[in-house]
């Protein structure tokens, strides 16, 4: 019997036009292609879920989706899609799409950002908790953690995560790592601060039991296809390998010209005043 896993997909602004507003061109999708996808994950039988309900099921049964699958469910049906940093198309652009088709996603908003020009306001996200969407933490300011020290590091955590949950009235049990950057010391510091999950950009679908760990996700892009978003949601073929390489590759760079320095080359390489911050 296969393994089960659990794909989490990683959004962040939709837009017709992805330089309209000064949008990171990269992570800008189509709000007709994000459409499609939804469509495609309904065609082919995923289910969305948000953490807070996989973390549940995993502390009364030990791994909910191991038992489905031994009692014939799919074990590929349950996925996560997420949205990082708070971007105003995700109120209000993504709610209407995801409720048309009864779906659930998590937002992993950056709390500094609440009300800023383009950025979700304190309604908004009000709003997604409102309507049964998972809302957790992108960081407070959106600085890279590994960057911080330790007293600052622990501030970050811990004023992004009281202050969301004051909005949405309910506990915030996951971290997107901001960057998708992060190693031990980061990970120790977000359980310290409460969190129960923290999410990396490193691509795969999780297969195995839910578990206090870095969980994988699946970077969805402007240039992404629908043929190249099928084999990534089902980890197949060869485009899930290209993933990983491209991941891999891109650490270089980062070691090498350190996270400040990597993230002017890459913006002044893409031409962006882009406020969307880079993987």
């Amino acid at each position: 019997m296969a393994e089960p896993c659990l794909p989490v997909l990683m959004y962040h602004g939709l837009h017709a036009d992805a330089h309209a507003r000064g949008f990171d061109p990269v992570y800008s999708v189509r709000p007709d292609d994000f459409a499609r996808q939804l469509d495609w994950l309904c065609a082919h039988g995923y289910q969305t879920t948000c953490f807070d309900r996989l973390l549940a099921q995993d502390a009364s049964t030990g791994d909910a989706r191991s038992r489905a699958s031994m009692h014939g469910l799919e074990p590929r049906e349950s996925i996560v899609i997420s949205f990082d940093d708070g971007d105003a198309s995700n109120r209000s652009v993504a709610l209407p799409m995801l409720a048309a088709r009864k779906m659930v996603a998590e937002f992993c908003i950056t709390s500094d950002f609440i009300g800023r020009r383009g950025m979700l306001s304190a309604n908004d996200v009000r709003a997604l908790a409102r309507a049964g969407m998972g809302v957790q933490s992108h960081g407070r300011t959106h600085r890279l953690l590994e960057d911080l020290d330790e007293v600052a590091l622990d501030s970050e955590l811990a004023l992004s995560k009281r202050r969301l949950e004051a909005l949405c009235e309910r506990p915030v049990c996951a971290l997107a790592l901001p960057g998708g950057r992060g190693g031990t010391r980061e990970r120790d510091a977000a359980f310290r601060a409460g969190y129960q999950l923290v999410l990396t950009s490193v691509p795969g679908v999780n297969r195995g039991a839910l578990a206090r760990n870095c969980r994988e996700r699946i970077a969805v892009t402007r240039d992404t296809t629908m043929a190249d978003f099928a084999a990534l949601v089902q980890w197949r073929g060869l485009r899930p390998r290209l993933a990983r390489m491209r991941y891999g590759a891109l650490g270089l760079p980062k070691r090498v010209l350190g996270n400040a320095r990597y993230e002017r080359v890459r913006a002044k390489l893409l031409g962006a005043g882009s406020r969307s911050p880079q993987r």
